[in-house]
């Protein structure tokens, strides 16, 4: 099978995103994304398959997945069993590590592990409970005090003398193959046009499918109807603008792609539990005392 494309929106003002999630998500199937991603499970156990590797996975559970590897964790639990928080990640682009390193020799140790995330690597259960409390850190933490974790934690990585690779030597990526799915074409182009007018029927039309079999395959592929994939990505970039514009909530509405207020201050509080003035206002003051500590 085939793996679906996940596109990662790290927002402008971060040069890498943080973040959990639970059991189930719409991000737990079978697919790959052009970052590095670093997975650490904080709870159940379960089957991890990452390129042509099949494995059982624990609590402490560490890997690092290369650029375009296939990958997914699937927990064993009851059908009707909802976990708060399954795992931790982190993710970044190639662009943004390969800057740091031309910026900073130090940071030469950390090269061993990027080139050996081609095949996915598992790191020693000893430095799982240390990535753990790093890794929680870069969930809340704001400005320098975020890179600075960021950077601990690489450091930490390759000092790591345990590394075992997940995927045979043999096994080889071919990102090509995988976009040539007419579905992950699909989000593509959703991804490049999210905050312009975007219409199911013309997408399936394109698709060379009916409106019905186009949205079967669209929920199969991301978990989401379409329209849920739409507002979350416009939601995912109105944050970023809320985060580091002057705009109005106004301009920031139609800046991302909604055709009116009303809807998208709806969709934002859906999604993020409260509306855009106060995730505005919280910001500024996080910034603020970040600024006076």
């Amino acid at each position: 099978m085939k793996p679906d494309l996940e596109l990662v929106r790290i927002p402008q003002d971060r040069s890498f995103k943080a973040w959990s999630h639970g059991y189930p998500f719409r991000t737990v199937r079978w697919h790959f994304h052009p970052e590095y991603e670093l997975h650490l499970v904080t709870s159940t156990t379960g089957i991890r398959y990452v390129g042509d590797h099949i494995g059982p996975f624990a609590v402490g559970d560490l890997v690092l997945v290369g650029p375009n590897l296939p990958h997914n964790w699937i927990s064993n639990v009851e059908p009707s069993e909802v976990v708060e928080e399954r795992c931790i990640i982190v993710l970044f682009t190639e662009a943004f590590i390969s800057s740091c390193l031309a910026l900073f020799p130090e940071l030469r140790s950390i090269e061993r592990i990027l080139k050996s995330a081609s095949r996915a690597v598992k790191f020693g259960e000893a430095l799982s409970e240390r990535a753990e409390i790093l890794m929680r850190g870069l969930l809340q933490a704001e400005g320098p005090k975020r890179i600075a974790l960021f950077m601990e934690l690489l450091d930490h990585l390759s000092r790591d003398v345990a590394l075992t690779p997940l995927t045979s030597a043999k096994f080889r990526l071919d990102p090509s193959v995988y976009m040539s799915t007419a579905m992950n074409g699909v989000l593509d182009f959703v991804g490049r046009n999210v905050t312009g007018e975007l219409k199911e029927a013309d997408l399936a039309k394109l698709n060379g499918q009916s409106l019905s079999a186009f949205s079967r395959s669209f929920r199969k592929h991301t978990g989401l109807t379409f329209v849920q994939y739409v507002n979350a990505m416009r939601i995912e970039l109105a944050c970023q603008h809320l985060t580091q514009d002057d705009l109005s909530i106004t301009e920031i509405c139609y800046e991302v792609g909604f055709n009116n207020v009303s809807n998208f201050n709806r969709q934002f509080l859906l999604l993020k539990g409260m509306p855009p003035s106060k995730f505005q206002a919280l910001h500024r003051e996080g910034m603020r005392l970040v600024a006076v500590a």
